[in-house]
Order: C-alpha cells, then structure tokens, then sequence
C-alpha cells in the first residue's frame, strides 16, 4: 500500500491509501493532483518500523500530510512557516529557529518576540 496526497493549488487537501498498481483506476474529477508521498520520511530520509534511517526511499522529503504545502520545482512537501523568524533549510525541507532547540533534556517552547526557547512549567 502507498499513500497519495492530492495537492490543489500548491497546498495538501486529502490523503488517500491505496495499491500503486491500481491507483491509475482511481477516478477522482475534482481539481488537483495525486502525488505519492512516503509515511515514514522526514526531514530527507526514510525511517525503518524500528524509527531508525534505513536504506527506503525517502519520497519528496516529508510526509505529505494535509496542509501541508507541495513545491512542485523541488518536489517536495512542507509544513506551513511556524513563525515568521523561522527559515526553511532546503537540504530537509523542515523549518529552523534561529537559534537551535536547547539539548539538555528539558522542554521549551519558542518565544517569537523574544527570539528564545523559554522553558515549560511541568503541569505535574
């Protein structure tokens, strides 16, 4: 089985399953076009059952979820710009703060008017 993402004016609308061989039987008149996309690509790189990389196609970079956005010339799917600071790195197609997400085990979250990770209270 694949997934198919029917992109219509640049932007993912539906997501179907289906077999690829029978997928040019599937009739669909509403605008828009299908376009195969991987589940488990991200960033790049295709991702085994286990969640590690492993040698599968990675399909248009990532899964083309619906909202997301499909650039036709880089054959790719994206999410939408998660804040305006943030810019898209063309090598994975994922977006990146301007400062990198800190690695010391806790939980942040973006702080776009003061262009910092502010760490989250636990609710606990």
């Amino acid at each position: 089985m694949a997934h198919f993402a029917k992109v219509s004016e640049g932007v993912v609308t539906q997501v179907i399953v289906a077999e690829p061989d029978f997928f040019d039987h599937f009739i669909d008149t509403t605008p828009g076009e299908w376009i195969q996309t991987s589940y488990n690509t991200r960033g790049g790189v295709h991702y085994g059952p286990d969640g590690e990389p492993d040698d599968g196609v990675a399909l248009r970079y990532n899964y083309g979820g619906i909202g997301l956005t499909y650039d036709k010339e880089a054959d790719a799917f994206y999410e939408p710009q998660p804040y305006p600071s943030w810019t898209l790195n063309t090598n994975t197609y994922l977006w990146e703060a301007p400062i990198p997400y800190p690695d010391d085990g806790d939980v942040y979250i973006w702080n776009e008017e003061n262009q910092s990770w502010d760490p989250v209270e636990s609710q606990l």
